[in-house]
């Protein structure tokens, strides 16, 4: 089955960082493939390389409860620059 989403761009202009295309969505959000572009270079993310700081859990009556936190990264392209890592973590923080 072939899955169509609609790619969401963002900017983060001051640091030369675009996240491209994410295309994870809700209830698994954290489940996408990310593409970001930094110092005109484009880098692809393996599938599931974000981490959500957040959780969700359900109580004795089955209402969830969710808590939100910040997105990580587990694992990075080989590639990219160690010094637009902590920059980037910022945009996706800011934009997913």
């Amino acid at each position: 089955m072939i899955k169509h989403f609609s790619p969401r761009e963002f900017n983060y202009p001051k640091k030369g960082i675009s996240i491209v295309c994410y295309d994870g969505r809700y209830p698994n959000l954290c489940s996408g493939q990310l593409i970001v572009a930094a110092n005109g270079k484009v880098f692809t993310f393996t599938k599931y390389s974000l981490r959500s700081g957040g959780n969700v859990l359900f109580d004795e009556n089955w209402s969830e409860i969710v808590d939100e936190g910040k997105w990580s990264v587990g694992e990075w392209p080989e590639d990219y620059p160690e010094n637009l890592k902590e920059d980037t973590v910022s945009a996706i923080n800011g934009c997913v």
